[in-house]
């Protein structure tokens, strides 16, 4: 069996790349979301959950028991070194559970190809993908984005740019750059063209 293509699609915030996962969907890609895979590596219970409460205490635990994300979000990305702790924590474990999924999809009778939606991709160190995609905006156009969107301020938003990898430097480390600051058809249009480059 021909083994399916692996792209990892990553991002800063703001720039689109869940809108370009939903695109790669409709064309018959398989997608997982590595934020996702992040809750489930610390819900209650987990190895990740009591590694995270005990590098940053009680306050990042919601009423309900599971960790508070917005609390834990404020803290990292106030703090570099809390930052780093943290993925040192996750980083691994999302890993190790993206790795899992891979081998069970790519046991599937299918050729299409498969997509690691990962905004700390080039973070983590990662090594699974053929190529890389990132998806790109202006810095001001994220934070319009992501203010009208999210119960979130601007000074948040640009104090987790900050905390992010640079456009720049996500470009040298990328396969395929998809810039993103045009209309949703013109989006559309490039997610196309890298697609049937990957796909033919």
């Amino acid at each position: 069996m021909v083994a399916r293509p692996v792209i990892g699609l990553t991002g800063g915030i703001g720039s689109g790349k869940s809108t370009v996962a939903e695109m790669l969907a409709e064309l018959g890609a398989d997608i997982i979301d590595t934020d996702k895979v992040g809750h489930e590596v610390y819900r209650p219970g987990t190895e990740g959950f009591s590694q995270v409460t005990a590098a940053f205490g009680p306050d990042v635990v919601a009423a309900d028991g599971t960790i508070d994300r917005r609390a834990l979000a404020a803290l990292v990305f106030a703090d570099p070194q809390a930052l780093k702790r943290l993925n040192a924590i996750v980083h691994p474990l999302i890993g190790l559970a993206v790795r899992d999924w891979l081998v069970r999809v790519q046991a599937e009778p299918r050729r299409t190809p498969i997509v690691v939606e990962a905004p700390v991709l080039m973070e983590a160190g990662w090594r699974f993908f053929d190529e890389v995609w990132v998806v790109i905006v202006e810095p001001e156009t994220a934070v319009a984005r992501v203010t009208a969107s999210r119960d979130i301020t601007a000074d948040e938003v640009r104090r987790r740019l900050a905390a992010q990898l640079s456009n720049d430097e996500r470009r040298r480390l990328a396969d395929r750059v998809i810039e993103n600051d045009g209309t949703l058809n013109e989006l559309r249009a490039k997610v196309r063209a890298a697609w049937d480059a990957v796909a033919r």
